[in-house]
């Protein structure tokens, strides 16, 4: 049911991710119309959360059931972000000191035009607030993707 990710949450993003076991994480999507601030823009706030979650992803790459919480995110809007258009969302593993990782993240048009970027800062989920034993009662689960495309 995660807002961005959650693929049963009706009213969410439903966006799948990516990476390429190394560094690099993305998710290629198009804004449905609910999810638009002016008309056509996609609102503020729901680039920051795909900014936030792709940031924040850069953590589990070869450790899928690593999770981290947002420390703190630092976003620059240099365009209006397009709704019902093909957009890119990739983030970049910049240092990972052990407890906590930092990631750059941007928005992009599939021309490569950045949109909105973002500096990410991610710690460690601390101990005993996540229970992985309960993710079926939890609602959480791992989908197969089909065939991601290149970064």
């Amino acid at each position: 049911m995660c807002f961005v990710c959650g693929l049963e949450n009706t009213g969410g993003l439903c966006l799948h991710f990516y990476d390429d076991g190394r560094d690099t994480v993305w998710s290629q999507f198009v804004i449905a119309d609910q999810h638009q601030g002016f008309p056509g823009v996609v609102h503020g706030g729901i680039s920051a959360a795909i900014l936030d979650e792709v940031g924040c992803r850069t953590m589990m790459i070869g450790a899928p059931e690593r999770f981290g919480m947002t420390a703190k995110l630092e976003l620059r809007y240099r365009e209006p972000v397009p709704q019902g258009v093909p957009l890119k969302a990739t983030g970049r593993l910049v240092k990972d000191r052990g407890r906590l990782v930092t990631a750059e993240a941007v928005i992009q048009t599939l021309e490569g035009l950045v949109l909105t970027e973002a500096s990410v800062l991610v710690a460690d989920l601390p101990p005993g607030k996540l229970h992985l034993d309960q993710v079926d009662v939890l609602g959480w689960r791992v989908y197969p993707d089909p065939e991601p495309s290149a970064p």
